[in-house]
C-alpha cells in the first residue's frame, strides 16, 4: 500500500482538523445507525489526537467501547475520472468507515493504515459525509491481547501492557486520487559490493494497467541520474555509491512510471530509497559491512493532552533531543510508530528497530501493572490461533508499511512475552518463519523479559538478535546496585556463551521523580538514575556481544493507574514535558564523542 501521493498523475488532501465527535456510552449508535445523519450533540474533537484527555472528563477519558468521529469532505470536481481513495493512517484499536450511506471499510489493529477505494459512493463535485466508528476494547483475540470486565459500575477494560490505552484517530486522515491504471506497491531491496551500489526493484500495478509498460529511474540527491530500467522487476546499478549509514541519512529518489505504447506516462509514483546493507555475523551486528553499537532508547507515542496523536513539531523536538544527546538509534516500543517518524529517521541517519503491537502476551506479569488474576497466558481461553492470526495480519501489515525504509534495520515480532513454555514455542515460531518470508533482507528478534533468563527461554534461538529487557537494582535488587552489578554480568554473559549472537539490551531503567535528591542516592531519586545507569554501561563494557543499549525510558508516560505508577511511569530521563533529569547529562558525556 503505497501512501497518497501529488504530482502530475495523482492527487491528495488531508482531512485533519475538527470532527463531530460523539461518544457512544449506551453502545447504540451501530443499532440506531448513526452514520446516517449528523451524530447527536455538537461536540468537536482533533483529528489525528487520542480523544481521552482532550476533555475535563472521567467518562470520555476511561471509557470502554465504541466512539463515533464524523466530517464532510468537498470531493473537487476535477478529480471525476480518477479512482478516489480514503485512507486512515491508524484508528485505534479497530474502526468502521462509511461514506455517506454506505460503509467501504473496518480494520483491525490500531497503528498501521487502511484504505478504501471510494470512487462509486464519492458524489465528485459536492460534499460527502465521512463516518467513522472506532472501538477501543482489547480482547484475547486482539494485538495487544486484553478483556472487558463487567461491574456495577459499567465495563472496565483490563489489559496488560504498561502504558494508557490511548484510543482514536491517532494519525492523519487522507483522501487522495490514482489514475485508473496506476501502480499500487512497490519493493525495493538495496545492496552493497565495494563501491557499487544495487537497488532491487518490484512494481505492482492494478488489473487496469494490462498492456501498459514499467520504467524506473533513480536520481541522486542532487537530482541527477545514476541508473535506470524497464520492467516490473530488476536491478539498478549505481557505481560509486553513496551509502546510507547512521548519522547521514543520504537518500537517492527512485522514479517509477507506467507507460502506454507511446511513451506517454500514465501515472508515476516517487520513493525515496536509501542504499544499505543490514547483517548478522556472530556476535556482530553489522550496517554496510561496519560493526555498529546502538545508543538510544524506547519510546513511546505520548504527549500531554494529544495522548497518541502524531504531532510533527513535537516529532521535531524529540529527535533534537535523541541528536543532543548522542543517541544514533530507537525502538518502537511497542507499536509501529506514525510512518513521519520512520521518514524523518531515514532523512537523518537514525535506526529503527521497528515492533509490532504485541505487548502484553504474559498474563503471568499482570500483578504489578493492572492488580488482575493471573491466568494462563497461551490457552483456548486466552492466547490462542485467533490471536496468532491478528499477529500475523499486524506482521504483514508493518512489514508491507515499512519494508522500504532504510532506517528500519530490525524486525521485533513481540515485546516480553511469555518465552519459557513450550505453549510460547508453539506460538511464536510460525510468526518468525512468516516475518522472514516477507522480508528475507533484514534481521528478526523478539524482546525477552526477565522471567525468561537464558536457561529457560524456549524462543531466543529463533532471534537473530538477542534482545533483552532487564531491570536488575529495580525491580530485582532495588537499592542493591553491587548485587545488581555481578547478577546483570553473569546473566548477559551466560545469553553470550549459550546463543554466540549479538545482545542489544532493549530495556534498562529506574522509575525517576524529577527534582528529587539524596545525598546517599535513593530509589526515585535523580541521583540513583544515575547510578543505576552508569552501573550497567560497566557491565556491557565488559561483554562484547554487548552491540547495544537503549534506556528505557526516553521520556515519562502515561500509564493505567496502579500503586507502583505515580502520574504514569517515571522511568524517562526526561519528562513528560521533555525536560531533562540529571541522567540525560550523563548519557549524554557517554555518547556524545564530541564533548
Amino acid at each position: 500500500m503505497l501512501r497518497p501521493s501529488a504530482n502530475t498523475s495523482r492527487d491528495r488532501r488531508r482531512l485533519d482538523g475538527l470532527w463531530r465527535f460523539a461518544v457512544d456510552h449506551d453502545g447504540v449508535g451501530r443499532e440506531e445507525q448513526w452514520w446516517k445523519a449528523p451524530l447527536p450533540g455538537r461536540t468537536e474533537v482533533a483529528v489525528p489526537a487520542s480523544y481521552n484527555d482532550l476533555f475535563a472528563d472521567s467518562s470520555v477519558r476511561d471509557h470502554v467501547g465504541d466512539v463515533w468521529y464524523q466530517t464532510s469532505v468537498h470531493v473537487p470536481a476535477a478529480w471525476g475520472g480518477q479512482r478516489i481513495v480514503l485512507r486512515f493512517d491508524a484508528a485505534t484499536h479497530r474502526a468502521v468507515v462509511w461514506v455517506g450511506d454506505a460503509q467501504v471499510a473496518e480494520h483491525e489493529g490500531g497503528y498501521t493504515p487502511f484504505e478504501a477505494d471510494v470512487t462509486e459512493v464519492v458524489a465528485v463535485g459536492e460534499e460527502n459525509r465521512i463516518t467513522v466508528v472506532v472501538d477501543n476494547r482489547l480482547s484475547w483475540e486482539s494485538v495487544p491481547p486484553g478483556y472487558v470486565e463487567q461491574t456495577p459500575d459499567g465495563p472496565r477494560q483490563r489489559y496488560y501492557h504498561d502504558f494508557f490505552n490511548y484510543s482514536g484517530l491517532h494519525r492523519p486522515v487522507w483522501l487522495h486520487t490514482t489514475p485508473p491504471a496506476h501502480i499500487s506497491d512497490i519493493t525495493v531491496v538495496p545492496g552493497i559490493e565495494g563501491t557499487t551500489g544495487t537497488v532491487g526493484y518490484e512494481i505492482a500495478a492494478s488489473s487496469e494497467a494490462e498492456g501498459l509498460t514499467s520504467h524506473v529511474m533513480l536520481r541522486d540527491a542532487e537530482g541527477r541520474e545514476v541508473a535506470r530500467s524497464a520492467g516490473t522487476s530488476g536491478t539498478l546499478v549505481v557505481d560509486q555509491v553513496h551509502p546510507w549509514q547512521p548519522g547521514e541519512g543520504y537518500l537517492y529518489r527512485l522514479e517509477a512510471q507506467l507507460q502506454d505504447s507511446t511513451g506517454t506516462p500514465v501515472d508515476a509514483y516517487s520513493l525515496d530509497v536509501g542504499i544499505r546493507t543490514v547483517e548478522v555475523r556472530g556476535n556482530e551486528f553489522l550496517i554496510n559491512g561496519e560493526p555498529f553499537y546502538f545508543t538510544g532508547f524506547g519510546m513511546h507515542e505520548d504527549h500531554s493532552v494529544r495522548g497518541k496523536g502524531h504531532d510533527d513539531a513535537s516529532m521535531v523536538h524529540d529527535f533534537a533531543l535523541l541528536d543532543w544527546i548522542g543517541a544514533n538509534s530507537l525502538r518502537t516500543s511497542h507499536y509501529p510508530y506514525a510512518e513521519e517518524v520512520l521518514d524523518y529517521a531515514d532523512r537523518h541517519g537514525i535506526v529503527v528497530i521497528d515492533e509490532t503491537a504485541a505487548v502484553g502476551m504474559n498474563l503471568g506479569l499482570a500483578g504489578g501493572i493492572m492488580n488482575a488474576e493471573t491466568k494462563k497466558t497461551f490457552s483456548e481461553e486466552t492466547i490462542g490461533e485467533a490471536t496468532q492470526r491478528t499477529h500475523l495480519q499486524a506482521i504483514r501489515e508493518l512489514v508491507a508499511r515499512d519494508k522500504n525504509h532504510p532506517s528500519v534495520v530490525l524486525w521485533s515480532v513481540a515485546n516480553e512475552p511469555e518465552s519459557d513454555t513450550e505453549a510460547s514455542r508453539e506460538y511464536f515460531e510460525p510468526l518468525f518463519t512468516a516475518t522472514r518470508e516477507l522480508d528475507p533482507s533484514r534481521p528478526v528478534g523478539f524482546v525477552n523479559v526477565m522471567l525468561a533468563p537464558v536457561d529457560k527461554c524456549l524462543v531466543s534461538d529463533l532471534a537473530d538478535v538477542i534482545m533483552v529487557n532487564r531491570y536488575y537494582g529495580w525491580y530485582v535488587n532495588p537499592g542493591d546496585l553491587a548485587n545488581a552489578e555481578r547478577a546483570l554480568e553473569d546473566e548477559l554473559t551466560g545469553w553470550a556463551d549459550r546463543h554466540g549472537k549479538p545482545i542489544i539490551i532493549t530495556e534498562y531503567g529506574a522509575d525517576t521523580v524529577a527534582g528529587l535528591h539524596s545525598v546517599v542516592a535513593q530509589p526515585w531519586t535523580e541521583e540513583y538514575q544515575v547510578e543505576f545507569l552508569e552501573m550497567y554501561h560497566r557491565v556491557f563494557d565488559r561483554i562484547p556481544a554487548v552491540v547495544g543499549e537503549q534506556v528505557w525510558n526516553f521520556a515519562d508516560f502515561a500509564t493505567a493507574a496502579g500503586f507502583a505508577r505515580v502520574q504514569g511511569n517515571k522511568k524517562g530521563v526526561f519528562t513528560r514535558e521533555r525536560h531533562p533529569k540529571a541522567a540525560a547529562f550523563s548519557l549524554r558525556k557517554r555518547w556524545r564523542k564530541d564533548i
